[in-house]
């Protein structure tokens, strides 16, 4: 009987050391805005606080984007004598709790950045070697999700670090979102699951469609490459487990059929949409696409399936979704420089989730909904023929 009573106290010790993170903060993929694409370290208190005026006002907020993140450079250059972080005086003259205090009046959730390294990629302080002091003040100062960079690691372990600013969350008692910005140099998607809601999965992304942008040391992404990248991890991402290909760059300077097309793919991917725009100046047209609901809820979807590539010919792609009650999501992406055709014979062509095995029953005539128009558009008895413009998107829900 002592044998059994020890085995079982292990068993519970056990999981209480691989499970830290906080549960169920995260059914679904994370919605919110993040200052670093279009801003980076040029922040300040009133810039942040008009943000969260226009995530109300512009309909975001409702929409779901309800995470506004304060990303690097936030901070003073030195700690305080006592080692902890203190705000940018200048940048935040009233200090960060009043900041926080103000966005969650609006209704909103307060984000924040640091580093698993010793310093910050912008050369701020870091957190390695001050993680559960970092952490307590990050409650103290009600913050509900931290986004853990992953610059200035010289010699450190990827799994430790972060496991241990996980469990250092935990110690201080505030559930926040804790997410993972690896950049997929150490597969966070293979030890990433008890730690956080979400783990990086590439470099960072870079406003352009199909190539690559040169930093200097380093290359970022376009959109197409991030997603030429996602294929082999569809199988670790779910709820409250997250594959995230960055941040969004809708609105940040691609073109219009671009933008459709990056967030079309981002929803069929289940991944965290994290605004990155001037959401105080933002068109029509890119209101249009961060707030279009038919889309969102394709993201949101409470079946947690990340998305799958089913063909790529000729730079046509074509992407399924399983949804809940039997419904699929279907891009249909011209990633070429000219138009394309587009025929797809539904009757005859198989598709099946091979990993989660679900089956697109061709005995069933679905309803394609546009979910762009928010309109019908036929059903799956008839082929769908079209003609599909350059880096373009054709998407549907097929309902059942």
């Amino acid at each position: 009987m002592k044998k059994l009573i020890y085995w079982m106290l292990a068993l519970l010790a056990a999981n209480s050391v691989s499970a830290q993170k906080f549960e169920g903060l995260a059914p679904t993929p994370p919605m919110g805005w993040n200052s670093w694409n279009t801003f980076q370290t040029a922040i300040n208190e009133k810039m942040i606080m008009e943000i969260a005026d226009a995530l109300v006002s512009s309909g975001m907020k409702d929409a779901g984007y309800t995470y506004l993140v304060l990303d690097d450079g936030w901070m003073a250059m030195e700690r305080d004598s006592l080692g902890n972080l203190v705000p940018d005086p200048k940048k935040f003259p009233h200090g960060l709790k009043a900041v926080v205090d103000y966005v969650h009046a609006k209704g909103l959730k307060f984000g924040l950045y640091n580093c698993a390294g010793t310093l910050t990629c912008a050369k701020y302080p870091g957190t390695r070697g001050y993680e559960y002091q970092d952490a307590r003040n990050y409650a103290a100062w009600n913050i509900d999700y931290l986004k853990f960079d992953w610059c200035n690691t010289a010699g450190i372990n990827a799994k430790e670090a972060y496991t241990t600013m996980s469990k250092a969350l935990r110690t201080a008692g505030r559930p926040m979102i804790f997410s993972l910005c690896e950049w997929g140099v150490n597969k966070p998607w293979q030890w990433g699951e008890p730690v956080g809601q979400l783990w990086r999965t590439t470099e960072d992304i870079y406003q352009v469609f199909d190539s690559v942008h040169n930093q200097g040391s380093w290359d970022a992404l376009s959109v197409m490459r991030i997603a030429d990248l996602q294929d082999t991890l569809r199988k670790y991402a779910g709820p409250d487990h997250w594959n995230d290909p960055d941040m969004l760059e809708v609105g940040n300077g691609m073109t219009y059929a671009e933008d459709r097309t990056h967030f079309a793919l981002w929803a069929m991917m289940a991944a965290p949409l994290i605004a990155g725009n001037d959401i105080r100046k933002m068109t029509a047209q890119t209101k249009a696409i961060l707030t279009n609901k038919n889309i969102i809820a394709i993201d949101q979807d409470p079946l947690g399936i990340q998305g799958f590539k089913f063909t790529d010919r000729d730079s046509l792609q074509v992407w399924f979704k399983p949804l809940q009650q039997g419904d699929w999501a279907v891009c249909f992406i011209n990633r070429s420089n000219h138009d394309t055709p587009v025929n797809f014979n539904w009757k005859q062509t198989p598709v099946e989730d091979n990993l989660y095995h679900y089956t697109l029953n061709n005995n069933i005539d679905y309803t394609l909904f546009d979910v762009w128009t928010g309109k019908s558009a036929g059903t799956t008895k008839k082929n769908l023929s079209a003609m599909l413009k350059s880096h373009d998107v054709l998407m549907f829900r097929l309902k059942k």
